[in-house]
């Protein structure tokens, strides 16, 4: 069954916005997780959401698709580059790739990273 970029789009905006109830639904198991020093390995689903938990979550963001892969009906692996305004007015910019698998017929997230590319202009 082909991957419906509007579907996969939907999560990505929401893993974003989203509580650490969102995380914890729509993420695997594990994830593996190129963030940051601090962030990057395999990370326990929980441990995952309790990164959404401080409240300052991204209220304004842009996702400029960049390609999306299908190795096979239930993996999925999108790349964009965003730009994104945290409720406090911090900006950010990174290019980011997402991997997503299937499970029980819902899409879970199972890789992410992100390259910030420092400050965005205008």
């Amino acid at each position: 069954m082909t991957a419906d970029i509007d579907e996969l789009l939907v999560l990505e905006r929401a893993f974003w916005t989203g509580d650490a109830a969102f995380f914890e639904e729509n993420t695997d198991s594990e994830c593996l997780v190129a963030f940051s020093p601090e962030m990057a390995g395999v990370m326990g689903n929980k441990v995952l959401a309790d990164t959404a938990k401080d409240g300052n979550r991204w209220k304004v963001l842009e996702i400029d698709l960049k390609g999306m892969l299908q190795p096979c009906n239930d993996v999925a692996m999108l790349t964009y580059q965003a730009r994104a305004t945290r409720a406090d007015g911090e900006d950010y910019a990174a290019l980011v790739s997402t991997g997503y698998v299937r499970r029980g017929g819902n899409w879970r997230m199972m890789f992410h990273q992100q390259t910030p590319l420092g400050t965005p202009s205008g």
